[in-house]
């Protein structure tokens, strides 16, 4: 059976973009330009160029190798002719292969936003369709507010998109803007749509308000649009917009949508969709969501016991796809909940050699069990918890010892009068039996130890060089001032790689700091950097 071709629009540069605490440079930009490539998106929108620096920079030179690039802007404004109005031109101008105008199609905007009548709009619509045509240059219109515009006045907002088909838009783009329409509702809306304009001329752009964003566009999908319009990691203005890292798995993996549509992207190219989507992140300096679809650290993550045996004999029992599909792999968590099974399958997949009879494999499950009752959670650790397992077992390399640490907080005036807090840490190690001792400063009493053990470790340096915390969380266990607390760190090197550990203890610090020492020895069991010389004991959780 042939199938229909369906058409990927990213728009994670420009609404994207409109995220809050989200600001992109150029060079971020050009960046998450490729990453969109790599997965063979058709189109990629690069901003509004005119409207800010950053997008009149980046929209100096064609971005794009494959996919049509292209540039966002408005229909020409009331009261002016084309060649009269900057910003239509510099949307005309940029080297793009295609521009996508926005244009109100709720006739309560067009009377309230654009203060124009409503002959007017449908004018402006197409003429400036006509003019991106008349460019080069591939038209799009973004009809803004379809959904609500539609449920406020079909006919109006049926002549908008009508407009733009009859001057010759090659996509009338639907756009639920507010994010407040259900799926049936889309679905109904879009065949009536279609009574004007074809289905392979009609896109869905979908915002996340009511969670429905994914959902919403799988609708429209199946009522008979050809192109879907979302962001990479559902990043966008409020609550986001539709994910294409949620949407393009189920296209590609779903039989009611792998059947009957292909896209461009390929199956080598989804078996990067989780590197891409946590490169992204890195991009953004935000944690990469552990529970996101697809591509999440918990979306192949198996924690009961009885789960984890029925996976190990037919992972078709608890996963909806085969995790390496998308790049993912999954994971038999260790914790209270867990058996046997859960342990010997984590421990085949960190490399621990270990044997289901050997009287040591029990007794790990029994000390993560009572850890765990103290508030350990090596769910989240994986570092820690392979250690823990080494240390147990009996094959974990030894390194470096803790002698001492001290952590000083100072609150004072500085030299201009300002009233600081400054922390200093003072740390003392063994490496091959040579004492070193270490000095940091830092804005807090984690960062100052953070400072000083990584300050100097002799001949182990180097290995730790490019180690940087991404992420720091604390959790209270009990309550209290005196209370007993958990304190996770997610770290990261240059090579892409990502590890997480934990400490537990009443004080703060020294939980910050068992799991620094876990941290930096997991990055020389990783590094093959040899053991001490000298026999020692490292500190251990």
């Amino acid at each position: 059976m042939t199938r229909e071709r369906l058409y990927l629009f990213d728009t994670t540069l420009r609404d994207g973009a409109q995220t809050p605490g989200v600001d992109f440079s150029v060079e971020d930009k050009i960046q998450i330009a490729g990453l969109v490539e790599r997965l063979g998106i058709d189109y990629v929108e690069g901003g509004w160029p005119g409207a800010n620096p950053t997008d009149t920079e980046f929209f100096a030179e064609k971005r794009t190798k494959k996919a049509k690039f292209t540039a966002f802007g408005m229909t020409k404004r009331a009261g002016r002719s084309l060649s009269n109005d900057p910003g239509l031109a510099a949307v005309l101008d940029c080297p793009t292969d295609a521009a996508c105008l926005v244009a109100k199609t709720w006739d309560f905007h067009v009377r309230v936003a654009l203060g124009t009548t409503l002959e007017e709009n449908l004018e402006a619509i197409g003429e400036s369709v006509q003019a991106v045509n008349g460019s080069g240059k591939e038209a799009l219109l973004d009809c803004e507010h379809f959904f609500d515009g539609y449920k406020a006045n079909r006919d109006y907002a049926l002549a908008c998109a009508k407009a733009a088909f009859e001057a010759g838009a090659r996509w009338v783009v639907l756009c639920d803007t507010n994010g407040g329409t259900m799926p049936e509702e889309i679905e109904e809306i879009v065949i009536d749509v279609m009574s004007l304009v074809p289905g392979d001329r009609l896109g869905i752009h979908a915002h996340d308000d009511t969670g429905n964003a994914v959902a919403n566009s799988l609708a429209a999908v199946r009522a008979g649009v050809r192109q879907v319009q979302g962001t990479l990691n559902g990043l966008g203005e409020r609550c986001g917009n539709a994910n294409l890292v949620t949407l393009i798995p189920t296209l590609k993996l779903k039989p009611a949508y792998a059947e009957a549509f292909e896209t461009g992207v390929d199956d080598d190219a989804l078996a990067h969709l989780t590197t891409i989507s946590r490169a992204f992140d890195e991009i953004l300096n935000r944690a990469p969501s552990r529970q996101a679809p697809y591509v999440g650290v918990a979306a192949f993550s198996t924690k009961a016991g009885l789960h984890a045996s029925a996976i190990l004999k037919d992972p078709a029992t608890y996963e909806h796809v085969a995790p390496d599909t998308v790049g993912n792999r999954r994971r038999v968590l260790v914790s209270d909940q867990a058996g046997r099974s859960n342990l010997l399958a984590e421990l085949e997949r960190l490399g621990v050699e270990a044997d289901r009879d050997d009287p040591r494999v029990g007794q790990l499950l029994d000390e993560v069990k009572r850890r765990e009752s103290e508030g350990w959670a090596y769910e989240a650790a994986d570092a820690s918890f392979e250690l823990l397992a080494r240390r147990t077992l009996g094959t974990v390399p030894e390194f470096f010892r803790i002698e001492s640490f001290r952590v000083m907080v100072e609150r004072r005036y500085n030299a201009i009068g300002e009233l600081v807090t400054m922390s200093e840490a003072t740390v003392k190690v063994t490496v091959d039996g040579e004492p070193l001792m270490s000095v940091g400063e830092g804005n807090g009493p984690v960062n100052a130890l953070d400072q000083a053990l990584r300050k100097d470790l002799g001949r182990f340096q180097r290995f730790i060089d490019d180690l940087e915390l991404a992420d720091y969380k604390v959790r209270i266990l009990n309550g209290g001032t005196g209370a007993t607390t958990r304190v996770l760190i997610e770290s990261r090197d240059t090579k892409g790689n990502r590890w997480s550990t934990v400490g537990v203890s009443p004080n703060i610090v020294d939980a910050s700091f068992q799991a620094l020492v876990d941290s930096i020895t997991w990055k020389l069991l990783k590094s093959d950097a040899a053991p001490a010389r000298t026999p020692v004991s490292a500190l251990a959780g």
